[in-house]
């Protein structure tokens, strides 16, 4: 019967000590797929701020205001260029520091 409790106890402390074991792999294992979700939230957020700067231009020239461009027969293809011009220019930003 001695026997016994003490294989009982052992079986316990072993238990114990594979759950805690478990424990650690599964904390381990959770932190690898946050960090894997915060570098797709990072790629996320910079592809919609690139997208929001040509939404900014175009939202401001097509407010019904009068505006310098407004009776210019360039004034759309010269928006989209500056539109493209800046969004370039914020991926090389973010390329030149590595977030992209």
């Amino acid at each position: 019967l001695e026997d016994v409790l003490i294989e009982n106890k052992q079986a316990l402390e072993m238990a114990q000590i594979y759950s805690d074991i478990q424990s650690g792999m599964m904390d381990a294992f959770a932190s690898v797929i946050s960090n894997n979700l915060n570098v797709v939230m990072k790629q996320l957020t910079l592809i919609s701020i690139i997208l929001m700067i040509p939404t900014l231009i175009a939202s401001v020239f097509g407010m019904n205001v009068p505006n310098f461009m407004e009776k210019s027969n360039w004034a759309l293809p010269a928006i989209i260029i500056f539109s493209l011009l800046l969004s370039f220019l914020g991926v090389i930003l973010f390329r030149k520091r590595q977030w992209f």
